[in-house]
């Protein structure tokens, strides 16, 4: 079946259900007046399919506005494990886990001690950082995502690169005269630590030589 096909099936079966829908209310309308009959009241029909059509619109609408926010609410569920995911590839990719790597173990404290001293394979290793926060950033602007759906597995790797990388970001700042180097960053790397701080009050950044 065609998906044209599969869309006109769809309807006709949406059509067929209204106009059967539409049927049984008004069948089931006729017996409750009928049986209303019997009992010994009088009501007049019309008024009462009236003042019934206007409960069941009712009804209906607040059951299509649940099935919406139901809808929406798995919409949004779906888009937030998208960029969960994303993110995930992103922070743990092996060039990203090796780049971190080679800073945290070889990156001077000194900024302008460092740059000098940068091999090639060191300022590859510090833009790929830096590219890949700034991607990070990205993903994680205000209302993409929940902080608390991530923060608690993406803080410590942007913390501990940032701890690195910020002097850097500063000196190099100042000496292009660009204010905005980096600056989405630089935002991430500090709501990462005001996470951090009230929800990790206790922890410390340690360097291990042999860390996995």
């Amino acid at each position: 079946m065609s998906a044209n096909q599969s869309e006109r099936l769809t309807l006709f079966i949406a059509l067929a259900i209204g106009a059967v829908s539409f049927v049984l209310w008004l069948a089931g309308s006729v017996v409750l007046w009928l049986v209303l009959q019997l009992v010994g009241a009088s009501p007049n029909i019309w008024v009462m399919i009236e003042a019934l059509s206007t409960a069941g619109s009712l009804a209906v609408i607040l059951g299509a506005g649940w099935i919406a926010y139901r809808e929406l609410s798995e919409l949004a569920s779906s888009r937030h494990l998208e960029v969960a995911d994303r993110l995930f590839d992103e922070l743990n990719s092996p060039e990203n886990i090796e780049a971190r790597r080679w800073i945290f173990q070889n990156l001077p404290d000194d900024p302008e001690e460092g740059i000098r001293a940068l091999t090639p394979e060191g300022q590859a290793a510090v833009k790929q950082v830096l590219n890949s926060l700034d991607r990070v950033a990205f993903l994680t602007q205000p209302g993409w995502i929940p902080e608390e759906m991530v923060m608690p597995w993406m803080n410590p790797m942007i913390v501990k690169a940032w701890a690195k990388l910020e002097p850097y970001v500063d000196y190099e700042s100042r000496r292009r005269r660009e204010p905005d180097y980096y600056e989405h960053a630089r935002q991430l790397a500090e709501r990462c630590l005001v996470w951090r701080e009230k929800n990790l009050p206790e922890a410390e950044i340690t360097w291990l030589e042999d860390a996995l």
